[in-house]
Protein backbone atom coordinates (compact mmCIF):
# COMPACT_ATOMS: atom_id res chain seq x y z
CA UNK A 1 0.00 0.00 0.00
CA UNK A 2 2.66 1.98 0.49
CA UNK A 3 3.85 2.19 -3.29
CA UNK A 4 0.28 2.82 -4.17
CA UNK A 5 -0.47 5.78 -1.78
CA UNK A 6 3.54 7.59 -2.76
CA UNK A 7 2.80 6.58 -6.75
CA UNK A 8 -0.93 8.18 -5.96
CA UNK A 9 0.68 11.20 -4.23
CA UNK A 10 3.25 12.42 -6.81
CA UNK A 11 1.08 11.92 -9.69
CA UNK A 12 -1.70 14.73 -7.31
CA UNK A 13 1.06 16.78 -6.74
CA UNK A 14 3.02 16.63 -10.50
CA UNK A 15 -0.30 16.82 -12.41
CA UNK A 16 -2.91 19.51 -12.18
CA UNK A 17 -5.72 17.90 -13.19
CA UNK A 18 -7.40 15.31 -10.81
CA UNK A 19 -5.75 11.80 -11.09
CA UNK A 20 -7.67 8.74 -10.94
CA UNK A 21 -8.02 7.10 -7.44
CA UNK A 22 -9.25 3.30 -6.77
CA UNK A 23 -12.47 3.49 -5.37
CA UNK A 24 -11.26 1.58 -2.40
CA UNK A 25 -8.31 3.70 -2.26
CA UNK A 26 -9.21 5.17 1.38
CA UNK A 27 -10.42 2.41 2.82
CA UNK A 28 -7.00 0.55 2.19
CA UNK A 29 -5.19 3.18 3.44
CA UNK A 30 -6.98 3.38 6.64
CA UNK A 31 -6.15 -0.36 6.70
CA UNK A 32 -2.62 -0.12 6.39
CA UNK A 33 -2.32 3.13 8.71
CA UNK A 34 -4.32 0.85 11.20
CA UNK A 35 -1.82 -2.41 10.70
CA UNK A 36 1.28 -0.11 11.10
CA UNK A 37 -0.19 1.45 14.58
CA UNK A 38 -0.88 -2.25 15.59
CA UNK A 39 2.54 -3.92 14.64
CA UNK A 40 4.24 -0.64 16.22
CA UNK A 41 1.92 -0.99 19.67
CA UNK A 42 3.22 -5.04 19.57
CA UNK A 43 6.90 -4.18 19.46
CA UNK A 44 9.67 -2.58 21.91
CA UNK A 45 9.42 1.27 21.64
CA UNK A 46 13.22 1.15 21.51
CA UNK A 47 13.75 -1.57 18.50
CA UNK A 48 14.75 -0.33 15.09
CA UNK A 49 11.64 -1.88 13.51
CA UNK A 50 9.41 0.23 15.89
CA UNK A 51 11.17 3.21 15.60
CA UNK A 52 11.16 2.79 11.46
CA UNK A 53 6.99 1.56 11.68
CA UNK A 54 7.03 4.76 13.76
CA UNK A 55 8.26 6.99 10.76
CA UNK A 56 6.46 4.97 8.46
CA UNK A 57 3.56 5.78 9.86
CA UNK A 58 4.06 9.55 9.68
CA UNK A 59 5.04 9.40 6.06
CA UNK A 60 2.00 7.95 5.40
CA UNK A 61 -0.28 10.29 7.32
CA UNK A 62 1.90 13.19 5.42
CA UNK A 63 1.51 12.29 1.96
CA UNK A 64 -2.20 11.25 2.93
CA UNK A 65 -3.34 14.79 4.65
CA UNK A 66 -1.47 16.36 1.40
CA UNK A 67 -2.93 14.02 -1.32
CA UNK A 68 -6.78 14.85 0.26
CA UNK A 69 -5.87 18.70 0.59
CA UNK A 70 -4.87 18.99 -2.93
CA UNK A 71 -7.56 16.63 -4.44
CA UNK A 72 -9.64 18.84 -2.39
CA UNK A 73 -8.40 21.89 -4.06
CA UNK A 74 -8.71 20.43 -7.55
CA UNK A 75 -12.42 19.37 -6.51
CA UNK A 76 -13.49 22.94 -5.44
CA UNK A 77 -12.13 24.69 -8.42
CA UNK A 78 -13.50 21.67 -11.07
CA UNK A 79 -17.14 21.54 -9.12
CA UNK A 80 -17.45 25.38 -8.82
CA UNK A 81 -16.30 25.85 -12.90
CA UNK A 82 -19.82 23.55 -13.49
CA UNK A 83 -17.15 20.45 -14.39
CA UNK A 84 -19.25 17.64 -13.65
CA UNK A 85 -16.13 14.60 -12.48
CA UNK A 86 -16.40 11.07 -13.33
CA UNK A 87 -17.34 8.80 -10.88
CA UNK A 88 -14.49 6.35 -11.82
CA UNK A 89 -11.83 9.07 -10.73
CA UNK A 90 -12.73 9.50 -7.69
CA UNK A 91 -12.15 7.30 -4.26
CA UNK A 92 -15.56 5.97 -3.36
CA UNK A 93 -16.05 8.08 -0.09
CA UNK A 94 -15.61 11.25 -2.52
CA UNK A 95 -18.15 9.84 -4.52
CA UNK A 96 -20.60 10.48 -1.57
CA UNK A 97 -19.11 13.71 -0.48
CA UNK A 98 -19.30 15.01 -3.63
CA UNK A 99 -23.24 14.79 -3.85
CA UNK A 100 -23.47 16.90 -1.02
CA UNK A 101 -21.38 19.49 -2.17
CA UNK A 102 -22.92 19.73 -5.61
CA UNK A 103 -26.08 21.08 -4.63
CA UNK A 104 -24.31 24.06 -2.90
CA UNK A 105 -22.20 24.80 -6.03
CA UNK A 106 -25.25 25.07 -8.15
CA UNK A 107 -27.70 27.52 -5.84
CA UNK A 108 -24.78 29.42 -5.22
CA UNK A 109 -23.79 29.62 -9.14
CA UNK A 110 -27.46 30.98 -9.13
CA UNK A 111 -27.48 33.38 -6.32
CA UNK A 112 -24.41 34.79 -8.65
CA UNK A 113 -25.96 34.77 -11.47
CA UNK A 114 -29.26 37.04 -10.10
CA UNK A 115 -27.35 39.32 -8.80
CA UNK A 116 -25.18 40.31 -11.53
CA UNK A 117 -28.65 40.41 -13.48
CA UNK A 118 -29.74 43.00 -10.61
CA UNK A 119 -32.01 40.57 -8.96
CA UNK A 120 -31.26 39.82 -5.45
CA UNK A 121 -33.00 35.79 -5.35
CA UNK A 122 -34.70 34.69 -1.94
CA UNK A 123 -32.95 31.92 0.16
CA UNK A 124 -35.67 29.88 0.81
CA UNK A 125 -35.42 26.42 1.97
CA UNK A 126 -34.26 24.56 -0.94
CA UNK A 127 -31.59 26.30 -0.61
CA UNK A 128 -30.32 25.29 2.74
CA UNK A 129 -27.65 22.68 3.01
CA UNK A 130 -29.67 19.17 2.94
CA UNK A 131 -26.53 17.06 4.05
CA UNK A 132 -24.31 16.81 7.33
CA UNK A 133 -21.06 15.47 6.63
CA UNK A 134 -20.02 13.46 9.73
CA UNK A 135 -17.42 10.91 11.15
CA UNK A 136 -18.66 7.71 12.38
CA UNK A 137 -18.52 7.27 16.33
CA UNK A 138 -19.97 2.97 15.91
CA UNK A 139 -20.32 1.10 13.10
CA UNK A 140 -23.82 2.27 12.28
CA UNK A 141 -26.71 -0.26 10.21
CA UNK A 142 -27.81 0.89 6.85
CA UNK A 143 -30.49 3.59 7.16
CA UNK A 144 -33.49 5.48 5.24
CA UNK A 145 -32.53 9.10 5.14
CA UNK A 146 -35.44 11.53 5.30
CA UNK A 147 -34.84 12.31 1.75
CA UNK A 148 -35.93 8.18 1.18
CA UNK A 149 -32.45 7.48 0.13
CA UNK A 150 -30.58 4.73 1.59
CA UNK A 151 -26.94 5.52 3.31
CA UNK A 152 -24.39 3.04 4.77
CA UNK A 153 -24.12 0.89 5.94
CA UNK A 154 -21.37 2.55 8.28
CA UNK A 155 -17.94 1.49 10.23
CA UNK A 156 -16.34 3.66 12.17
CA UNK A 157 -14.50 6.15 11.08
CA UNK A 158 -16.24 6.27 7.68
CA UNK A 159 -16.99 9.79 7.19
CA UNK A 160 -20.40 10.27 5.31
CA UNK A 161 -22.93 13.20 3.76
CA UNK A 162 -26.17 12.00 5.12
CA UNK A 163 -29.21 14.06 5.45
CA UNK A 164 -29.49 16.76 8.39
CA UNK A 165 -32.20 15.30 9.75
CA UNK A 166 -31.15 12.17 10.33
CA UNK A 167 -27.41 13.49 11.33
CA UNK A 168 -28.84 15.27 14.53
CA UNK A 169 -30.32 11.78 15.27
CA UNK A 170 -27.13 10.09 14.72
CA UNK A 171 -25.06 12.54 16.84
CA UNK A 172 -27.43 13.08 19.82
CA UNK A 173 -27.28 9.04 20.17
CA UNK A 174 -23.35 9.57 19.95
CA UNK A 175 -22.79 7.26 16.99
CA UNK A 176 -21.47 9.79 14.89
CA UNK A 177 -19.86 13.67 15.22
CA UNK A 178 -20.02 16.75 12.65
CA UNK A 179 -17.67 17.32 10.59
CA UNK A 180 -16.95 21.15 10.44
CA UNK A 181 -16.39 22.30 7.00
Amino acid sequence: MYNELYDAWMRELQNPELEKLPSDFYSNAAKYLKKLKEEGRMLDKRTVKARLLRIEGQNVKRMLHELIKTRYKKLLRKTSEGYKIPDDTLAAEEVKLLSGFSPLIESYQAFAKGLLQGQLLQIDAKCEQKNAVLRFLKDVPAIVGSDMKPYGPFKIEDVASVPVENAKILVKQSLAEKVEG
